[in-house]
C-alpha cells in the first residue's frame, strides 16, 4: 500500500498532525518506537500553555506559539482534555532587572500576544499571596494557561484513529529512503511507503533529517528535573510562576496542575544520551533551591514523585518546521522543545494543510471533529452515579484509592481506539497510579485487568512496555 503520508513519532506534534490530516480523505499511517502514544517528550513537562511573550520577534516558537495558544481553548471543547486559561507571572527579584520585564512585554506584544501588564509587588502579591519576599515586580499574561499533556495528545490520537488514521506501535523506524518520487520508509517491522513523511521524532529528528537532506540539524537532548506535589497541598499557587528567563530556557517554574496538584522545574542540563530521563539529587536540589526565588515556604514535604523530561534543543534556537530544499515531500517538526506543547496544534494544522496543498487532498465530508474522553463518574451528580453503578457494577468499584479511579474507568481506557496495554498507559488516561502511594495499592489490580482484557499472561504486563516487567513467571522448575 501506498500512503499519502506517514509520521514518524506518537508524540503531541505527531498527533495533532494526524488528526488535522485525519480531515481530508488520506491515507495516513502513524509509526511510533514506544508501545503508546505520549510516551516521550510529551508525557514529561511543564504542562503550560505558553502565552507567547519569551519566543523572540520573528521566530517560528513565537509564531506557532501564539497560533496554538490561540486554538487550545476551542480544541480542548471538541476533543474534551482538560484545559484551564490561569494566567502567569513572570517574577522579578532584582530592582535594577524590572526593565527586563518590560521588555518581555513589548515583545510579547509584538509577537501579538494580548493583555500583558507590568505589576508591582502589591499587585503580585493579591493575585499569589506565596510569592518569594524578594519578588518586586512581574510581567501578568493573561493568556497563559494549563492543560493535561497526556489527555491532549492521547484526544489527538485517538479523533485521528477514529477518523480513519493508522496507529503502529512498537515500531522503530531503522531507514529512510526516495526512491522514484515516493518515500520508503524502514522499520523493525518491515518497509512502508508514502508520498509524504513527516519527522515529528523528538530528540531522534536530526538523524531522519540527515539521512536525507544535506542541510544538516543537531539536536542536543536537555534534561529537565520535576518535582510533584500531592494534591493535598493544591492551590499554594494559583498561576504559573516564571522567574526571569535565561538562555536556557524559562527556568524553574512553580505552577498548578488540571488535577489538582502542583508541579515545579525543570532544570535545563544538556545531555548526550538521548534515553536518559533519570532524576538526579543535584537536580532535585536545583529545582527546590531556585523555586524558593519565586515562591516561598513551598511545602516540599508534600512531594509524591520526581520525574525527569528531555526537550529537543536543535543549533539553531528554533523550530525547525517543513520541507528541506533537497528533500521534497519531507516535512520537519524538529527542534520541538518549549513553546513545543502550547505551539503543537498550530504546527499539526500548518504541516496538515501543506501537505494537502502538495498532494491535492480534498476534504473528507464525513470527518469528525468531536470526542469523547473517558467517562468520570467523580463528575457525576449522585443520582446519575448511582444509575450508572446500577447499570454497570464496574463504576461503583474503586481501584485507585488516592484518585478515587474505578475499574469502569480503567476497562474503558483498556477497551478504546488506541487502549491502555501498560500500567503507565492506563496511569496517562486515567489516573491510576498518579496520587499519593504512586500505584503501591492499585497496580496489581490494574495488571489483572490488562491480562485478562488483553489475553495476556499476567507476567507479560508491563509498567511501559519493552522489558519493564512487573512480575516473573515460574519456571519450568519451579
Amino acid at each position: 500500500m501506498i500512503y499519502d503520508t506517514i509520521i514518524i513519532g506518537a508524540g503531541v506534534v505527531g498527533c495533532a498532525a494526524a488528526r488535522f490530516l485525519s480531515a481530508y480523505l488520506a491515507d495516513v499511517l502513524v509509526l511510533e518506537r514506544e508501545e503508546d502514544v505520549c510516551a516521550g517528550t510529551s508525557k514529561a513537562n511543564s504542562a503550560i500553555i505558553h502565552s507567547g511573550y519569551d519566543a523572540p520577534n520573528g521566530s517560528l516558537k513565537a509564531r506557532y506559539n501564539v497560533l496554538g495558544n490561540a486554538m487550545t481553548e476551542k480544541l480542548s471543547r471538541e476533543l474534551d482534555f482538560p484545559f484551564e486559561r490561569r494566567g502567569s507571572l513572570t517574577v522579578c527579584t532584582d530592582p535594577s532587572r524590572v526593565s527586563v520585564l518590560e521588555e518581555l512585554r513589548m515583545r510579547g506584544e509584538k509577537n501579538g500576544v494580548p493583555g500583558l501588564r507590568i505589576l508591582d509587588r502589591d499587585e503580585a502579591l493579591r493575585l499569589e499571596p506565596n510569592l518569594a519576599d524578594g519578588v518586586v515586580a512581574a510581567l501578568f499574561a493573561p493568556t497563559a494557561g494549563i492543560v493535561c499533556p497526556f489527555k491532549m495528545t492521547i484526544a489527538f490520537a485517538e479523533n485521528a484513529c477514529e477518523n480513519g488514521a493508522e496507529f503502529r506501535l512498537n515500531t522503530r523506524v531503522t531507514g529512510l529512503y526516495r526512491e522514484d518520487g515516493l518515500w520508503r520508509v524502514q522499520t523493525d517491522r518491515g518497509e512502508y511507503t508514502s508520498k509524504t513523511v513527516v519527522n515529528a521524532a523528538g530528540v531522534y529528528a536530526d538523524v531522519l533529517n540527515n539521512l536525507v537532506s544535506e542541510r544538516k540539524l543537531r539536536i542536543t537532548p536537555r534534561r529537565g528535573d520535576y518535582i510533584l506535589l500531592d494534591r493535598a497541598v493544591g492551590g499554594y499557587v494559583r498561576h504559573t510562576v516564571f522567574p526571569l528567563p535565561t538562555k536556557l530556557g524559562k527556568g524553574v517554574l512553580v505552577t498548578p496542575t488540571v488535577h489538582g496538584n502542583t508541579i515545579v522545574g525543570p532544570t535545563a542540563v544538556d545531555i548526550e544520551d538521548r534515553e536518559s530521563t533519570a532524576t538526579t539529587a543535584d537536580g532535585i536540589n536545583t529545582v527546590l533551591e531556585r523555586s524558593s526565588l519565586s515562591i516561598k515556604n513551598l511545602p516540599v514535604r508534600s512531594v509524591i514523585t520526581s520525574f525527569a523530561g528531555l526537550r529537543a534543543h536543535e543549533d539553531g534556537g528554533d523550530f525547525v518546521i517543513g520541507e528541506p530544499d533537497d528533500a521534497p515531500g519531507f516535512f520537519n517538526c524538529a527542534g520541538i522543545e518549549s513553546p513545543g506543547l502550547s505551539a503543537a496544534p498550530a504546527i499539526g494544522e500548518e504541516v496538515a494543510r501543506r501537505i494537502a496543498e502538495k498532494l491535492n487532498l480534498k476534504a473528507d465530508p464525513d470527518f469528525k471533529p468531536e470526542r469523547r474522553d473517558i467517562l468520570d463518574p467523580s463528575k457525576l451528580s449522585t443520582e446519575e452515579r448511582n444509575i450508572l453503578i446500577k447499570k454497570n457494577p464496574a463504576y461503583g468499584a474503586i481501584v485507585c484509592r488516592c484518585e478515587g479511579v474505578t475499574e469502569g474507568e480503567i476497562l474503558e481506557a483498556i477497551r478504546r481506539p488506541l487502549g491502555a496495554r501498560s500500567l503507565d498507559a492506563v496511569k496517562r488516561r486515567v489516573r491510576a497510579g498518579m496520587g499519593r502511594c504512586q500505584g503501591g495499592f492499585c497496580s496489581p489490580k490494574v495488571m489483572e485487568l490488562i491480562s485478562r482484557e488483553c489475553g495476556i499472561p499476567l507476567d507479560e504486563v508491563t509498567k511501559c512496555g519493552g522489558a519493564s516487567r512487573i512480575t516473573v513467571g515460574r519456571t519450568k522448575e519451579g
